[in-house]
């Protein structure tokens, strides 16, 4: 039996389908609008941290959303919005110091009240002409030295009175500076600051992927797009509960016995040339902070003294290539005339939490404590 349709009946098919061609429209008109203007930028200017909710006290990341309230995300504006450093103008009688580095300097299994920052702030120091300085957090983890110089360069905005620069030289070899995430999803500014300063590692901008058409649309910014507005979120439990890492009860020590392995990334024995490391971003460092005093801190780390400690400090490092660090860089400051600070055997190895560079409370306010002695950023309480 053959099937007819009602005029009626053909005019809602009608309808219908061109409901659905004006919504296929739309949205390739609306993906169309998403490429070409790139509003991911001003979506991460809009933020209810320092306005519903506090800013937090460090950048923001993650690996278990859920229970530290916190995720890792790559869009810079949204992650510096919600630092409580872009909560308000500068006070005239602030004396602002940010500190960067990796993640001993972010505070990898401490609170937001242990870190190194919080611990300095905590002091309620003051500048001679009687300005309160105020510590920021701006380290991010992940090793690389051009990733702290991303930073370091996003950070001037807030117009710091001192720079504190926590490097290790794990950071340092050419085949880290391109490898955290945060920079392999920024490469439009991670090219134009490694050309801005002329650096080697602009050979190795290749490694950073190119986002194609479709990535740069809005399907395929669906999840920097999530990631901003969870962020927006987890605000409201990061101020009801001041959580913003998950900090398990029991964790492992750092290795104590050690392989009997020379061997640095690919190099081995007998002795490190300048070339090996990434010094030019150092100097990039101080190019970008001008007349603003940077220092630059050789963090403490942890000294085994188990099965072939005699070969190796700790996992990361064989004697000879860091022994070699330092007299590199020691040379670097001497010639540049950078001010240094070599903390490498300051703190107890009990005062290291699970890695080679993570401190415990109490080694983060020896760390404070040994820095308020050796800079003079003034004042008394």
């Amino acid at each position: 039996m053959a099937v007819t349709y009602s005029s009626s009946q053909k005019d809602q098919k009608v309808s219908l389908m061109r409901v659905v061609i004006k919504a296929l429209c739309l949205f390739f008109i609306f993906n169309f609008l998403f490429l070409f203007f790139d509003p991911l930028p001003l979506l991460g200017q809009v933020s209810i941290y320092n306005h519903l909710v506090p800013g937090r006290e460090r950048l923001p990341y993650g690996e278990q959303p859920e229970k530290s309230f916190n995720l890792n995300l790559y869009q810079l504006d949204a992650m510096f919005n919600s630092h409580k450093i872009a909560g308000k103008e500068k006070p005239e009688n602030e004396f602002r110091i940010i500190l960067i580095g990796d993640s001993s300097t972010w505070g990898f299994l401490l609170s937001p009240q242990e870190t190194l920052a919080s611990v300095l702030s905590a002091k309620n120091l003051s500048t001679l002409d009687g300005k309160q300085i105020v510590v920021y957090n701006l380290g991010y983890p992940v090793m690389s030295l051009t990733k702290d110089l991303l930073i370091l360069d996003r950070s001037m905005q807030y117009h710091p009175d001192m720079i504190i620069w926590l490097i290790t030289l794990e950071s340092f070899p050419y085949d880290k500076q391109l490898f955290p995430p945060l920079l392999q999803n920024n490469r439009e500014e991670v090219q134009h600051l490694l050309q801005k300063n002329q650096l080697k590692v602009i050979s190795q901008i290749k490694e950073l992927k190119s986002p194609s058409l479709w990535d740069r649309t809005f399907i395929g910014q669906r999840r920097n797009i999530a990631d901003i507005i969870r962020l927006q979120l987890y605000g409201i439990m990061w101020a009801a509960t001041g959580i913003d890492q998950d900090i398990p009860n029991q964790f492992d020590r750092p290795m104590e016995d050690l392989p009997a392995d020379q061997s640095f990334h690919d190099l081995m024995p007998s002795h490190l040339a300048a070339e090996d490391l990434a010094l030019e971003i150092l100097q990039a460092g101080y190019t970008t902070a001008g007349n603003i005093p940077l220092i630059i801190v050789n963090e403490p780390m942890y000294i085994s003294r188990g099965e072939n400690s005699d070969i190796r400090y700790n996992y990361y490092y064989p004697r000879w290539a860091y022994d070699d660090y330092r007299q590199l860089l020691s040379k670097q400051c001497t010639a540049n005339h950078w001010t240094c600070i070599d903390l490498w055997n300051s703190i107890e190895p009990g005062n290291f939490s699970n890695t080679a560079v993570h401190l415990t409370p109490k080694g983060i306010i020896q760390l404070a404590d040994l820095l308020l002695n050796q800079i003079s950023f003034g004042g008394s309480d």
